[in-house]
């Protein structure tokens, strides 16, 4: 089973390019230590929500920019091993400095349950939500059917990756992201298509589609309320 990094930034805007290519120079090391791909995607529509947002999860700037982006794994263990790789090569280093605060970044670790995470991305629509934590199976089977009403209406790829190691974080983390209970987990979610054109034409189809009801918390323990979402462009996707 794929193991997906899950991350939640803000990185000033006019940093752009510097992250862009820092991202395409850490690909190399990630792929040493067994990453199978890492795709950062750039806020391109991401809204502020009512009780919670992206933007609100990195505390985004004015002038920042909120990422969504991931590293896949083959499994559970060789990410576990290349955390504690990294850590050991690292050790007496300096870090090199970061085109973004790198305090407010959330981190987590997800395993797969829907879909297939090392699709080539074209444009994306990131969601991160809570999930009554005893309703992973019947999570899963809703979201298999969400996955397949979503590609007929022109989606490459939907995936979904359940929370596993959600560490806490001193400024921010995936826990407070989402406003997640005791009895909750976090689902870390993308549909990926074609481009932004063919996601924008789907979209209006999708939500008139009455299957779409049958995905909430009745048949899959998910409070839409605290789902927090946003599109990104792929700035990197190796």
């Amino acid at each position: 089973m794929t193991y997906v990094s899950g991350f939640l930034l803000a990185a000033p805007t006019a940093n752009r390019e510097a992250y862009r290519k820092q991202a395409e120079e850490a690909w190399p090391m990630f792929k040493g230590y067994g990453a199978l791909n890492m795709v950062e995607g750039w806020g391109d529509q991401v809204p502020d929500g009512k009780i919670n947002s992206i933007n609100s999860a990195v505390m985004r700037k004015e002038d920042e920019t909120s990422l969504f982006s991931w590293v896949v794994w083959p499994d559970k263990k060789t990410s576990d091993e290349a955390e504690r790789q990294m850590m050991a090569d690292m050790e007496g280093k300096e870090f090199p400095e970061m085109p973004f605060d790198g305090k407010r970044m959330i981190i987590g670790g997800f395993q797969t349950i829907v879909g297939d995470p090392t699709a080539k991305i074209g444009y994306i629509d990131g969601t991160v939500m809570p999930v009554q934590a005893d309703k992973r199976e019947a999570y899963t089977a809703a979201s298999e059917k969400m996955a397949a009403l979503f590609k007929e209406y022109g989606a490459i790829s939907v995936v979904d990756a359940w929370g596993d190691n959600l560490p806490e974080g001193k400024v921010n983390d995936f826990h407070m992201a989402v406003l997640r209970k005791p009895d909750e987990t976090v689902v870390f979610s993308w549909i990926n298509w074609k481009d932004k054109a063919t996601r924008d034409a789907a979209w209006e189809k999708v939500m008139a589609d009455p299957r779409m009801e049958e995905f909430g918390p009745h048949t899959a323990g998910v409070d839409m309320s605290r789902m927090i979402f946003g599109s990104f462009v792929p700035l990197v996707d190796v």
